[in-house]
């Protein structure tokens, strides 16, 4: 199901994807590389609450909580040996999602992601898992300063893209991700088929609301015009509105 809030929905150019939760099931294999390093360096394992409380920023800054500066370094390598390692039996794509961007792709929409994780492991998931070429452009938690909720992400993803803001979806499964788009200027649309915070997601009263991926797709086929890809006098290709 959808809640419309700002009336005619304007042609949409761009749709950010939130990865973990939101295009992956990914926080099972999460957790258990967190904890794989945490135990290897602490001799102590965390719950999966007390793990979501210790990022924010990516996972150097959590684990350097865990390990210390000059640790962090190799906990971290440890970390990504054990998520690559593990990927195939722990991680997987959620049903649809594929093709949810195979449809926006071929209705030339700039797709972008924007996570709050490291740039190490975000780039094993596109490319342990297919969908890598996607995607115009990747901002991870490596790559700004300011962290989700902030909107610096967005504003990335915006800029580079030459985006107009008002014709841009933003779509996650937390409220620091309809915090960031609502701050961005942007669309937020929440998904909460894989979400750990489903009633604070409501509260914060995004757009659009969608509890099934088969749902969030009909949506994007029925219900969503698109900025339009066509020829220029040059041969290249520019983007036109219908």
């Amino acid at each position: 199901m959808h809640r419309e809030k700002r009336g005619d929905l304007p042609p949409i150019g761009g749709v950010i994807f939130d990865m973990d939760g939101t295009l992956t099931r990914t926080n099972e294999l999460i957790f258990a590389s967190f904890n794989h390093v945490a135990e290897k360096y602490s001799g102590r394992r965390f719950s999966p609450p007390e793990i979501i409380a210790l990022f924010g920023p990516p996972e150097e800054g959590a684990l350097r909580r865990i390990v210390g500066d000059d640790r962090v370094g190799a906990a971290m390598d440890d970390l990504c040996v054990f998520y690559r390692d593990n990927h195939a039996a722990m991680a997987g794509l959620h049903d649809g999602i594929a093709e949810s961007l195979a449809f926006l792709k071929g209705r030339g929409v700039t797709l972008a992601v924007f996570t709050g994780k490291g740039r190490r492991t975000t780039l094993i998931t596109l490319e342990a898992l297919g969908i890598a070429g996607y995607f115009d452009i990747v901002v991870t938690g490596s790559d700004v300063a300011a962290h989700k909720p902030d909107p610096e992400g967005i504003r990335k993803i915006l800029l580079a893209c030459a985006l107009d803001p008002a014709g841009v979806l933003m779509v996650g499964d937390t409220i620091h991700d309809i915090r960031a788009a609502r701050d961005a200027g942007v669309i937020p649309v929440a998904v909460l088929w894989d979400s750990y915070d489903h009633e604070r997601v409501l509260q914060a009263a995004p757009d659009y609301v969608f509890h099934s991926v088969p749902a969030m797709t009909a949506w994007l086929r029925t219900g969503v015009r698109f900025v339009e890809v066509g020829p220029k006098r040059d041969g290249t290709y520019d983007r036109e509105r219908t």
